[in-house]
């Protein structure tokens, strides 16, 4: 993986995380992968999955990019975040590539830290 796709991969997750916070729910929406939007059929109901089952995503009250990693085949970037409660979870974020060579989110996994309970989305 070379820095390009590096760069192209953190600045997708970081605007997904900005159209988040403005409740964008169609840009949040386009960079998620076709398969995940055609499992959720809307923006809205993506929207709404992310607001129930991922409150660390959709309101982090902060976001630090860690290692870039592979599971699966599949290049998947950790980022730690905190919850607007102050919890601390480790999110890992399956990217796929496009057949244009851009770069969408295919799931995102939420790794517990301290004994919660983990989720994932794909």
């Amino acid at each position: 993986m070379n820095s390009t796709d590096r760069a192209a991969i953190r600045a997708m997750i970081e605007r997904q995380l900005q159209a988040f916070q403005q409740d964008d729910a169609a840009g949040a929406f386009a960079f998620a992968s076709p398969g995940i939007q055609a499992q959720c059929g809307t923006p809205e109901n993506f929207m709404r999955m992310v607001q129930r089952g991922y409150a660390p995503v959709y309101r982090p009250r902060s976001v630090i990019f860690e290692d870039l990693t592979t599971i699966e085949g599949m290049p998947a970037q950790k980022v730690m975040l905190m919850s607007d409660q102050g919890e601390l979870v480790m999110a890992l974020y399956l990217m796929q590539q496009q057949p244009d060579g851009t770069w969408r989110i295919h799931g995102c996994l939420l790794i517990p830290i301290e004994g919660q309970t983990p989720q994932a989305w794909e």
